[in-house]
């Protein structure tokens, strides 16, 4: 596990990102949060009882870091991570999205779309199993569940 600190506006997120299932994603994660990327953005979506958003340059759900990584999902039961597309034939994620505090990449249609754009669960979002690469979670569920559409991430930091 790797940890990361997210100040926000509102408080203190604290990640465990799971490098173990999902390699790929938590790198770029990773990468971007140690570069400052996320330092200044807003949470430009929040759907209540659903999700928060933040992570895009452009504050509106259009942009990202112009890199783009390969959808990453480890199944239970499976060797390697299904990459490139979701799951299909029953295949059960070893990370889900059952609960508050997951976090998650965001991406279009195209399942190899994710940039920079991360959204946090804030209750049971289980149908997006095996089609969103979840990579990590929180505790801070309070912290996540008072964000306002526009609330600033001040920083996020990578625990060495």
């Amino acid at each position: 596990m790797i940890r990361a600190v997210m100040e926000t506006a509102k408080g203190t997120i604290r990640i465990e990102l799971d490098d173990e299932h999902a390699p790929i994603t938590v790198k770029n994660f990773v990468d971007l949060s140690k570069h400052g990327f996320y330092d200044g953005l807003t949470f430009h979506r929040v759907e209540p009882g659903f999700v928060i958003q933040g992570g895009d340059p452009a504050g509106n759900g259009t942009g990202g870091s112009g890199d783009r990584i390969k959808l990453e999902i480890w199944a239970e039961g499976d060797t390697a991570a299904t990459v490139g597309q979701v799951l299909t034939g029953g295949k059960k994620p070893i990370i889900k999205h059952t609960k508050a505090g997951v976090f998650s990449m965001a991406r279009t249609n195209d399942p190899n779309s994710a940039t920079s754009q991360f959204f946090i669960t804030l209750g049971d979002a289980s149908f997006l199993d095996g089609q969103y690469a979840a990579f990590g979670h929180t505790e801070d569920t309070e912290v996540a569940l008072a964000i306002s559409r526009g609330d600033k991430i001040l920083s996020v930091k990578i625990e060495d």
